[in-house]
């Protein structure tokens, strides 16, 4: 299935990129990091430190062990901050 995946903040900047089309076969948000990671290091160095990155399934925050299911957009984001 192909998803659009976005990046913000320091993703963004590790990664390179804000966002990008991607086909996947993954069954939950974390198979989907997983594949991510195996492209290349940049996408590794990104996705080094799960317990910094959060997660958005169609604008909808969500643990990493959520299914995929017909989800069209996945972002992924640090922890918010409130002020």
């Amino acid at each position: 299935m192909k998803v659009r995946v976005l990046y913000f903040a320091w993703l963004r900047e590790r990664i390179g990129i804000g966002r990008e089309e991607v086909e996947t076969s993954a069954a939950t948000l974390s198979d989907l990091v997983d594949e991510l990671r195996d492209r290349e290091a940049r996408y590794a160095a990104a996705f080094a430190d799960m317990e910094a990155v959060r997660a958005a399934l169609d604008q909808e925050l969500v643990p990493l062990d959520t299914p995929l299911g017909e989800a069209r957009e996945v972002a992924f984001f640090p922890p918010m901050t409130g002020g």
